[in-house]
């Protein structure tokens, strides 16, 4: 593409600070662009439930494709997104982080704002919690999956069995099942495994009254 610009579909995950992971192929149209020009945006779509799209809130983040080989973070994307599991063997697929520069968000008509990435990522140090996460993951799946119900059908208002935690940051837990998502927020931000337990085991007990 000669550095024209280029829009494509990608599966994205989140790291603990909030900077955007995408899992690429070197084949693909847009790793080539990136490797001509590793400047990117990408657009978060949070319309999907409004009648109206353009009423609803989307975040273009601005920055730099980074390739990363971080075991930690391909775990992470992994367990976003399972189906992706399969691809990891490939030697054309890697795995980008994007280094934010700025945020662009619509939060709904006339609401517009930029966002600069000291308010759009995650500061504080969350190295202990991001070590944990894995076990903490495995945990909860294989120990606690009644909680996990709890989380989704009482807290969340989702129907279905076969819930999944998927993934765990300062800001809150991410929940699977089968194609549907669903976010369980914190009250309060957590940095370290002890911080996040406490706070599931005080929203299981919230699910249960």
């Amino acid at each position: 593409m000669r550095g024209a610009p280029y829009a494509s579909l990608v599966l994205v995950t989140a790291d603990f600070d909030g900077s955007p992971c995408l899992l690429l192929s070197d084949l693909a149209q847009h790793s080539r662009n990136i490797a001509f020009d590793p400047r990117v945006s990408v657009l978060l779509d949070g319309t999907a439930e409004y009648e109206d799209p353009l009423t609803g809130p989307r975040l273009t983040v601005i920055g730099q494709a980074k390739a990363e080989e971080d075991p930690r973070l391909l775990a992470r994307f992994t367990a976003h997104h399972p189906t992706s599991a399969v691809y990891f063997g490939f030697a054309d697929f890697h795995l980008y982080r994007v280094i934010v520069e700025r945020g662009h968000l619509v939060a709904g008509f006339g609401r517009i704002h930029w966002i600069e990435p000291s308010e759009l990522l995650f500061g504080a140090d969350a190295t202990a919690l991001a070590a944990a996460e894995p076990g903490m993951l495995r945990h909860m799946n294989q120990d606690h999956a009644d909680a996990i119900a709890g989380y989704a059908h009482l807290l969340l208002g989702r129907a279905g069995a076969g819930w999944r935690m998927t993934g765990i940051d300062p800001e809150g837990a991410d929940l699977r099942r089968d194609g549907e998502t669903a976010r369980l927020e914190f009250a309060a931000p957590v940095t370290t495994p002890e911080a996040a337990r406490a706070t599931l085991v005080e929203l299981a007990k919230k699910a249960r009254q």
